[in-house]
Parts: structure tokens; C-alpha cells; sequence
């Protein structure tokens, strides 16, 4: 008889048990039992029937704070009728602290939400009907009660959340609410077998020359000791293998396989692998299925001239990676299926993103997450999940830890577009800067994880795929974790402590993190806060931004390019602006200072709920005007100004295959439209940068303005955006019906700078084409916006002049 699986997800019953906070729960949620959703967790429960209101609305996440102190248990009845088969409960995810029950019996306990577990249950069935219970212990109470086992541990942000394996970010983040989850979060099913099963699969794929070649390892969990025969397919050519213990390999090879290459390089071909596990009469007993990728796969970190390299190197080509850090979509992570990642993939991909850090506070995200990654050639750099904190190495946490990884090494094994393992976020520059040595003293923090187990691990499961301690990460560990010289950096001073220029005073061999804060879209930000009337500081807003002293940073950080605006529209579009800006210039000077600089990985792609935060998608999956900042400086062929050695640069940067030869028409342009002009050739090689010195001479009121076709607009202003004189900004608007949507053509009557339609605040639904348009004189751009058809959208343009003649 093959595997049988069986979910059980219907029927389940939430109640509250217990916890400091069961004195606080609301007598319409304890008079009876709330019907519960298998997968997903307490807060969404509780919102479905009506019990509590959307926790990510006005102060809402501060009034169901209560819910993260309970103990909660869910329940459920099935029917079953037993047989001679081994039955095991599979949990795929409990989130976190659990005691599982079947039929009165305790079947397991678990503390961490993830890892899958299996429990056998074939000797606690009964015919009929049977009782499944699964209590949640507060996460929030066990990790400050774990305290006194292991001593406190530094971390970031409120409570101790490095005490417990739970999503990080759950406890609050500096753009996420506190919401302190539990539940069912990922299937749960029975699981029927007779004699063997196929514990896990883990192909890894390797070439060699003219040769792919994959080594299936196959782990079995059996009955008893009689052989069984595991049968490979893969390519039309199939291998089997005898096999008496627990364990084998079986080695296929493909002569000339088709590369898997990212997005960019080349195609991302896959090919199907399929694994069976039979009797010898070849009666199947259970099957896997997948595919994999041929590539090679090194990372670069050589020293040079300039320090220590950090380059990603796929098929033996340099790859520049044009990232993002991508944290949880939701913070009830159950709620993101296929389709919702196949939408923010569509956005990163339209970005011209080729690769997508997973962070280390999040979770290790569904296979669809990676199979999407496979399918449209987006590099994945994977973290442990460790961020911001110091962890202890004692048990039971540490082989919780072990455990945790080496499932998440099996499963994601197969991707071709896995290319890092990363031991963990900022804990070693935490450690070195952030005051913790002092703290810790002789304790446990986690370096043992990051430079010795979680290294061990990969070297065993996955040796096919380079390990780094930490990001950032300086490749010694003599050096300063964070050293931009020398592997991967993180720019964080900037925001933070100073303005977006300061990106211009660094040179990293990569980025791995750096980003500005902006606001979402108003009709997200609407939709989230009820405020009347709406102001930069009114409460709801105050709430939706969590970053330390963050309404006062805004503005800091406004304040050094413009007047800070008192009224709500200007100072929203102020904000989305001065983020955009600001991805702009990080993306461009970083890339213009190839091949010394390999990567760029902007914090952050996507958001987990409606919030002012750095992210480029908000948290209603809308486009901030940063999303096309990143999209223009993430194009294939890009032309940027910038400053090297105390002169005015053009860099040509060529991230394709093929050279480009184009026309440039280099101008300096006076604000009342007259202009000097120069054109030349530009000639630049495959996957290259060519830079020339632009002659000096600008002012107060004029700008530079490079056009090359195949690149967007290229603009240098010379002096600071508060002594720039920009006109007032005039323009005639004409609009017309399309098929999906409209068409707004703007002709400019004066300069206008960063012209940007806000479509959202016509009609929810508007995505226009282009934003932060630079317009000379007598120009005209026609912005395509799809969604409303008949909107008159000439009152929400926007442009940088409105801002800089506040003052």
C-alpha cells in the first residue's frame, strides 16, 4: 500500500485556557468555543467571527495585545477506522509552544514554529470517532519565563523573543506591529504507511564540464530490515538502487544539460526528478516529486586591491546582484498563498530585482516562495532565522536549532535558485558595536551557531552552496563585521544618523542592507487609520510608523532637502518623495562603482501590514513612488551622474550580454529652458561601466540632464535641494480613454522635476506606468494608468517644485 495522506483540517474549536492574559479576554470571546481555521492562527479566528476588529487598523494592535498572553487550545473530532498500517500526525507547523493530544493521550510537545512534527499515533486510534487537541502555551509568557533557564540575552525591540523559535518579527519590529501569534499555521495531516517511507529526498545538483549530474539522498524511515527499491527518474532515463539500512544515494548523470541561469543571464530550464520507493515486485510505497536545476554556483570572496570581494558567480559569470530584502508578506503568514507571491515576485521582476535576501526575523518561507524563485531565475539568499539578538547556546534551545536547520536544508536543497546560506542578521556587528559584549560577559550568544554548527550543517546537507556567518560580514573574523572594504555591508547610518547623501561616501564591495523610510499610499495609509482629521502626527499615523523615533527622523530627514510641510498631502508626498530619492541615489552611486561593488540588496521589497516604513510595496501591495525609483535604477542599461574624486562623473553601466553602442546628449540646462549641449557616443562593454568627467559650471538654477536611449533620464542638480530656485511648476494636462485604463499626457510649460502621479487617491485601483519624471521646458510624457478609465487624475501630479517653493 502507498502513503496515504489524510488532512485534518476541518471542524477545529478555539478556546481560551489559560496565560497571564486570560483575565483580559472578553466575555463574547470566552462564552464559547470560536470555530477555528486549519492552517491559520488565533487573531485571524477571532477577526473571522466577528470577535475582535482588524488588528492592523487604528490603535486595534495595542487593544488585542491581550491575545499574544493566552493559552489557547483548538480541537476537533474525525472519524477513522484502523488498520494494519504505521499512522503517524504530521504537523508541518505549530506556532509555537504546543502540547498535542490525541483521544485524551499526550502525543508530543513542541517549541518551535519551524520545524515539521511527526508523531506516531497508530497505537492511540480508535474506530470511530477521535478527539484531536492542540493546546498553545503563550509564546510571549514562555520566552520571559525561559529567562531564568538561560539568563537574559540582549536583543532589539520589546520583549525576548531569541528565548523562543518563533518568527521574530511577531513581537513587533520597527515596521511591524506587536502581534504575538498562535495556531495551526501550516498543514496538519495523518499520515498512513506500511513497511517504509521516504523520510526526506535531497537532490543536489552539480555540472561538471559538459556534465549535470545530481546525487539523490534518499533517508528512510522503515517497519522493518527487508529491502525495498528506490527507482530515480529524471531526464527520461531512470535509476534504481537496493537498499537494506535507512539511508542511500543514487548518482544520475545528464551529458549537455541546459543551464538553469537568473533572470538577465539566461533561461531558467528545470528539469522533472521524480523518486519512488517500492517493493521488489515493484509495488510502490511511497513517492517525491520536483525538479532541479543544472548550475554552477561559487561565491567570490578573493582579496584585491580594494580589500575583499564579495561577488555572486553563477555558470562561471559574475553576477551583479540587483536585490531586496523580503521579510514575512503578512504578519499572519498562513494568509500568503501562491497567488500573493506570485504578485510580489511580478513586482520585484518589473523592478528589475534578480535576487531576494530572505531576513533572518522572518520564517523559511512555503516551497511555492522558492519554486517561483526557480521559475523566473531570482536569486535567493537564505538566512537562518536568527536577528538583532543575542541567542543562547544551551539546551533545549540549541537542538531546537539543529533540528530547525537541518529540515530547512533538506527542503530547499532542490531550488536551483538558492545561492547563500546566511548564519544569521547583524548578530556579529550587534555583538561587536551594540554594547553586548559588556552585557554577556561569559555567556552564550550565538557565535557557536554561526561559526560552527549551522557551517557544519550546510557542509553536510548542502555542500554545494557557499555559507557566511553573518551579514554583514567581513570574510575575517580579525576584521570589523561591518567593514565596507571587505565582504558585505550595511549602510545604516545613513537614516538613521544623516541624510541620503551620505550614501555617496561609501564605496562597499556589496550592500547588503540600506534603505529610507517613506510613507505608504494614502488610500492604504486611509485605510488603516481613521484619524480626523489626518495629520503628520495625529495617533493613528503616530502608530503606523514603528521606527525608532520614527515621525521626528521623517522629518529630520525632510528638513535637509525641503521645508517640512505642517499640512497631510505635502508632507505625505514629501516623505514617499525624500525615500525615493533616496533609493535612487544608494542604487545608482553603488552600481556606478562596479566592478568593485557586486551586489545591492535595498531594505526592503515588501511590507507585513499597512505602515510608514522603508519598503517599495506597501503594506496593501500598492507601488510607492520608491518602487519606480528602484525599477529606473535597477534598468538592464542605466546612465548616472555622481561625484568620484572630487569631479563630476556620467557612469554607462551595461548589465546585459551585448555591447552598447548609443547616441548621449549631455546638457546643461538654465531653468528658464536655455540649455549648452554636447553629444558624444557611448560605447560600453557587456556586463561593464564606462565613466566621463562632466565639465563643471553649474548653478543654483540650472541642471545637468543626460539622455541615452535605452536608459532613463539621467539628472544632476549642483547645489542642495534648499538653495535650488526651481520655478513654480506649470504644465497643461490632456487625458483620454484606453482599454484598460487611461492615458494623462503632461506637457511642460517650466521645468518640473519629479513628476509623479498619485493615482491611488482618485481611484484605489489606478496603477499608473512611470513616476519621478523630470521634464524640461516644451516636453510632454504621457503617464498610462491602469484600473479607472473615466478618473480625472490632474489634481493629484505632484512634483519636487511644489516642495521646494515652500519655504
Amino acid at each position: 500500500m502507498a502513503l496515504q495522506r489524510r488532512t485534518l483540517h476541518d471542524g477545529w474549536r478555539l478556546t481560551p485556557v489559560g496565560g497571564s492574559g486570560l483575565g483580559a479576554v472578553p466575555p463574547e470571546v470566552a462564552a464559547a468555543p470560536v470555530p477555528a481555521t486549519v492552517p491559520g492562527c488565533v487573531h485571524t479566528d477571532l477577526l473571522a467571527a466577528g470577535l475582535i476588529p482588524d488588528p492592523y487598523l487604528d490603535d486595534n494592535e495595542a487593544r488585542l495585545a491581550w491575545i499574544g498572553r493566552v493559552d489557547w487550545r483548538y480541537e476537533t473530532e474525525f472519524d477513522h477506522q484502523p488498520g494494519e498500517s504505521t499512522v503517524d500526525l504530521v504537523c508541518a507547523g505549530l506556532d509555537t509552544v504546543a502540547r498535542v493530544e490525541l483521544n485524551g493521550t499526550e502525543v508530543g510537545t513542541t517549541a518551535n514554529m519551524h520545524r515539521t512534527h511527526r508523531f506516531g499515533v497508530s497505537d492511540l486510534l480508535t474506530p470511530g470517532t477521535n478527539r484531536l487537541a492542540v493546546t498553545f502555551t503563550s509564546a510571549l509568557d514562555h520566552a520571559e519565563a525561559m529567562r531564568a533557564h538561560y539568563g537574559d540575552r540582549p536583543h532589539t525591540n520589546a520583549h525576548p523573543y531569541n528565548l523562543v523559535r518563533k518568527m521574530a518579527c511577531n513581537f513587533g519590529w520597527d515596521w511591524g506591529p506587536d502581534l504575538v501569534t498562535a495556531g495551526i499555521w501550516r498543514p496538519l495531516a495523518l499520515e498512513s504507511w506500511r513497511r517504509a517511507r521516504l523520510a526526506s529526498v535531497r537532490p543536489l545538483a552539480t555540472v561538471d564540464g559538459e556534465t549535470g549530474r545530481v546525487a539523490v539522498h534518499v533517508a528512510l524511515q522503515r517497519e522493518d530490515a527487508d529491502p525495498v527499491l528506490v527507482r530515480v527518474r529524471c531526464d527520461g532515463q531512470e535509476f534504481k538502487a537496493t537498499v537494506t539500512g535507512e539511508s542511500t544515494v543514487v548518482t544520475l548523470e545528464v551529458p549537455e544539460p541546459r543551464l538553469w541561469w537568473p533572470r538577465g543571464y539566461g533561461e531558467q530550464h528545470r528539469y522533472p526528478l521524480e523518486v519512488v520507493l517500492a517493493q521488489p515486485d515493484g509495488t510502490e510505497l511511497d513517492s517525491w516529486s520536483g525538479a532541479v536545476g543544472f548550475r554552477s554556483l561559487a561565491l567570490d570572496t578573493s582579496p584585491d586591491e580594494h580589500g575583499t570581494s564579495f561577488r555572486f558567480v553563477v555558470n562561471g559569470k559574475p553576477v551583479f546582484a540587483r536585490g531586496a530584502n523580503w521579510i514575512p508578506d503578512d504578519c499572519f503568514p498562513h494568509r500568503v498563498d501562491r497567488e500573493r507571491y506570485a504578485r510580489r515576485f511580478a513586482q520585484a521582476t518589473a523592478a528589475g530585482v534578480n535576487l531576494l535576501r530572505v531576513w533572518g526575523g522572518g520564517i523559511y518561507e512555503s516551497d511555492d516562495f522558492y519554486d517561483l524563485a526557480d521559475a523566473q531565475g531570482i536569486l535567493v539568499w537564505q538566512d537562518f532565522l536568527f536577528a538583532c539578538a543575542a541567542y543562547p547556546e544551551e539546551e533545549p534551545l540549541r537542538g531546537e536549532v539543529a533540528a530547525e536547520a537541518r529540515e530547512a536544508v533538506t527542503r530547499l536543497a532542490p531550488h536551483p535558485s538558492l545561492v547563500l546560506w546566511n548564519g544569521s542578521n547583524e548578530n556579529l556587528w550587534g555583538h561587536e558595536d551594540w554594547g553586548w559584549r559588556e552585557r554577556l560577559g561569559d555567556r552564550t550568544w550565538g557565535l557557536g551557531y554561526y561559526t560552527d554548527l549551522l557551517p557544519k550543517i550546510v557542509a553536510e546537507l548542502d555542500p554545494t552552496r557557499p555559507y557566511c556567518p553573518s551579514s554583514p560580514w567581513s570574510v575575517s573574523a580579525g576584521r570589523h563585521p561591518n567593514d565596507p572594504d571587505h565582504g558585505c555591508t550595511h549602510v545604516w547610518d545613513v537614516w538613521n544618523q544623516r541624510d541620503y547623501l551620505g550614501y555617496l561616501d561609501y564605496a562597499p564591495r556589496f550592500a547588503a542592507e540600506f534603505g529610507f523610510c517613506g510613507a505608504p499610499a494614502l488610500s492604504t495609509l486611509r485605510r488603516a487609520v481613521t484619524d480626523e482629521p489626518l495629520t503628520p502626527r495625529s495617533p493613528g499615523v503616530v502608530r503606523h510608523n514603528k521606527a525608532a523615533d520614527g515621525p521626528a527622523k521623517l522629518d529630520r530627514r525632510l528638513a535637509e532637502h525641503f521645508p517640512v510641510p505642517a499640512e497631510f498631502p505635502a508632507w505625505h508626498w514629501a516623505t514617499q518623495l525624500n525615500q525615493a530619492r533616496a533609493v535612487r541615489l544608494g542604487v545608482q552611486h553603488f552600481r556606478a562603482q562596479a566592478p568593485r561593488c557586486a551586489g545591492t540588496i535595498v531594505w526592503q521589497l515588501n511590507d507585513c501590514w499597512p505602515v510608514i516604513s522603508w519598503s517599495v510595496v506597501d503594506g496593501d501591495g500598492r507601488l510607492k513612488p520608491a518602487w519606480y525609483a528602484l525599477r529606473d535604477s535597477y534598468a538592464d542599461r542605466l546612465v548616472t551622474f555622481g561625484e568620484r574624486d572630487g569631479k563630476l562623473v556620467l557612469s554607462a553601466i551595461n548589465d546585459t550580454d551585448t555591447p552598447w553602442e548609443a547616441p548621449a546628449l549631455l546638457r546643461r540646462v538654465s531653468f528658464d529652458g536655455s540649455e549648452e549641449a554636447q553629444s558624444s557616443e557611448l560605447s560600453v562593454p557587456p556586463r561593464g561601466v564606462t565613466r566621463q568627467e562632466v565639465p563643471v559650471g553649474g548653478s543654483a538654477t540650472d541642471v545637468f540632464v543626460a539622455d541615452v536611449p535605452g536608459s532613463p533620464r539621467a539628472t544632476w542638480f549642483s547645489a542642495p535641494d534648499l538653495e535650488l530656485r526651481l520655478p513654480e511648476a506649470r504644465y497643461s494636462v490632456e487625458s483620454r480613454t484606453v482599454a484598460e485604463g487611461c492615458e494623462l499626457t503632461v506637457t511642460a510649460e517650466s521645468l518640473l522635476v519629479d513628476l509623479t502621479l498619485l493615482a491611488d487617491q482618485v481611484s484605489e485601483s489606478a496603477v499608473p506606468d512611470r513616476a519621478l519624471v523630470t521634464l524640461l521646458p516644451g516636453e510632454s510624457v504621457t503617464f498610462g494608468v491602469r484600473g479607472a478609465p473615466s478618473a480625472d487624475f490632474s489634481a493629484v501630479l505632484h512634483t519636487a517644485n511644489e516642495l521646494a517653493r515652500r519655504a
